[in-house]
């Protein structure tokens, strides 16, 4: 092979390793240090025999801070918050009028973004997770994440990402649990480390709802 050729061969394998999902993702973790965003979830349930899988949509806003914050504001078609403060994940139902804590340290992956948002770096959730790319599709770069124990609730997370001018962007997060139940969030208007006030991680319980701690 020629110089020349070589060299451009060279180059090609470098564009195809920049492109490659696991390595958009651990620039994403390292340079996103906050975000914020609009989501829509679809909630898939296992398919009974005879009968169509039965889903449920929901949306709202998501807004993280890593490591170990986030918040999800469902609008519609009910009104939840979802507050992980590092410490306790708070959810309040607000049509049921009662507020759930739990110890967010036992929650890790129970919520969709709890994978990419307790940690600082992809390093650090590699002792939990095995990650592996996946092939790009529907213009997304997409990674794999495989807990290393079988036994957990999640059975896989598949991580959809774009490329941007700010840095690389959360678009998808494709989770499913060991239960067959299938979870789809879908990103839109993605904002990379914006100033988010200490007071969009505090929970503070209202006033006469009625508190759960399992």
């Amino acid at each position: 092979m020629g110089k020349g050729l070589l060299a451009v061969s060279t180059m090609a394998l470098g564009v195809h390793a920049q492109a490659d999902g696991v390595d958009l993702l651990a620039q994403f973790m390292k340079q996103a240090r906050s975000g914020r965003a609009q989501f829509t979830q679809v909630v898939t349930s296992p398919s009974k025999a005879g009968q169509v899988p039965r889903t449920k949509t929901s949306s709202g806003s998501f807004e993280f801070q890593r490591p170990g914050k986030f918040r999800f504001d469902y609008r519609k078609p009910f009104v939840q918050t979802l507050v992980a403060d590092g410490q306790t994940l708070w959810l309040h139902d607000v049509e049921l009028n009662q507020v759930t804590a739990r110890k967010q340290s036992q929650m890790l992956g129970s919520t969709p973004a709890a994978l990419l948002t307790a940690a600082s770096d992809l390093q650090a959730l590699k002792a939990d997770f095995q990650f592996a790319p996946e092939p790009e599709r529907d213009g997304l770069q997409w990674v794999r994440a495989t807990p290393q124990s079988p036994d957990g609730q999640i059975r896989a997370v598949m991580v959809g990402l774009r490329s941007a001018a700010a840095g690389p962007e959360l678009a998808v997060l494709d989770v499913q649990d060991n239960l067959g139940q299938r979870s789809v969030l879908t990103f839109s208007g993605f904002e990379i480390n914006p100033t988010l006030p200490a007071h969009t991680f505090a929970f503070k319980v209202p006033a006469g709802v009625d508190v759960i701690k399992p």
